[in-house]
């Protein structure tokens, strides 16, 4: 609940500043593609000025967005390897937990000294 009125309260005046901007800035405009001729250039896009700005931003953020998952590649194959790591030594564990049952030693669970027991959580 919390987030859907924070999310409220930012995109609201957000989307009324896009808004804004868009009927303020209806002029089209001429994109020039080509830097080798000016007065007839080969590539050019007539567009909006508003839908320009927006086309850039969104263009920015994907750019931004592949950079920073391109970034976080090492951080995600190191965690793929110690989720691969952990696998392996959970059934390792389970070999030997079922080797301990097979041996016939009964295990005896033992409480913790008073002053190393956890207290249950506070809500």
């Amino acid at each position: 609940m919390l987030r859907r009125i924070v999310a409220a309260i930012i995109l609201v005046p957000l989307a009324i500043l896009i808004i804004a901007f868009a009927v303020a800035n209806r002029e089209t405009v001429t994109v020039s593609l080509d830097p080798f001729s000016g007065h007839d250039p080969a590539a050019t896009v007539s567009l909006p000025l508003f839908a320009l700005v927006i086309a850039l931003l969104i263009i920015g953020v994907l750019i931004g967005g592949a950079a920073s998952w391109l970034r976080q590649g090492k951080w995600r194959g190191a965690a793929r390897r110690f989720e691969r790591e952990l696998q392996v030594l959970r059934g390792k564990l389970a070999a030997l937990e079922g080797m301990e049952e097979s041996s016939g030693s009964v295990r005896r669970e033992v409480d913790p000294p008073p002053r190393l027991r956890l207290k249950p959580p506070v809500r």
